[in-house]
């Protein structure tokens, strides 16, 4: 839901750092690439400044073991909410399926939403893990039910397309402060950015009481709300309630495999 290198030489690291600037951008206007050194979510996918982060399918694995964002193929996780005054189900599948997207092999999640038993949204949501263990979100194709039928979204994006760019929907090693793109997608009104609040939060939720938490407050510059969300380690999302803005909370009541 949303609003997702050892072995390097001294020589080799003198050069990275000759290249970046202080806060780990490039002077050629690029971002690091994901797997050379500890580099944070903040500096890989900026929410400020020019956006061209860089990406190297070679350094993508197939998997996706993320913490805070398992995707392992054959989940479901189950949500159950409201969005103004009308109760919600929220189903995420984690597909078999893959896209390959800039020459990386991506995950798909096929997320649905439903009103009184019948679907009002499809989304299918496209993630891929770097080597140092970043969930980049690569984009959507988003449908909307209109008269009936399912018809895309203004919003549907795909990485590499019409100026659309990934980012980054989990970082490796989230910490309080840090501050990252989602996506990127200007024509289409995808701009969402999140910031890591803490990482001991709590909840309980139908599926059990969670604590330790990854919190993080996420937004777009261009809607007035501003969601937080809550992830367990081993599980993923548990809870999203909008803070600011419309009334909007849904749960996690469970998840299969």
């Amino acid at each position: 839901m949303r609003l997702r290198s050892g072995g390097a030489t001294v020589a080799v690291l003198a050069l990275l750092a000759s290249a970046c600037s202080a806060n780990g951008t490039r002077h050629d206007g690029r971002t690091p690439s994901p797997s050379v050194g500890p580099v944070s979510a903040s500096d890989l996918a900026p929410i400020h400044g020019q956006y061209f982060p860089a990406i190297d399918p070679t350094e993508f694995v197939g998997s996706i073991d993320n913490p805070f964002w398992p995707l392992t193929p054959g989940t479901t996780f189950t949500y159950a909410g409201v969005r103004g005054r009308t109760p919600q189900t929220d189903v995420e599948v984690v597909t078999h399926q893959t896209k390959r997207i800039l020459g990386i092999r991506a995950t798909v999640v096929r997320d649905t939403v439903s009103e009184h038993g019948h679907p009002v949204e499809r989304t299918f949501d496209w993630y891929a893990q770097d080597e140092a263990g970043n969930v980049w979100y690569l984009g959507e194709d988003s449908l909307e039910l209109q008269n009936g039928r399912f018809v895309k979204a203004s919003d549907s994006w795909e990485s590499g397309v019409n100026g659309a760019q990934p980012g980054i929907i989990m970082p490796a090693a989230p910490q309080p402060g840090d501050a990252y793109r989602q996506e990127y997608y200007p024509p289409g009104e995808a701009l969402d950015e999140a910031r890591v609040l803490s990482l001991n939060g709590m909840v309980e939720v139908p599926a059990g009481t969670f604590g330790e938490l990854l919190v993080t407050s996420e937004r777009s510059p261009l809607e007035p709300q501003t969601e937080q969300k809550y992830y367990a380690r081993g599980v993923g999302e548990v809870e999203e309630n909008v803070v600011k803005g419309h009334h909007e909370i849904f749960r996690l009541v469970s998840v299969t495999h």
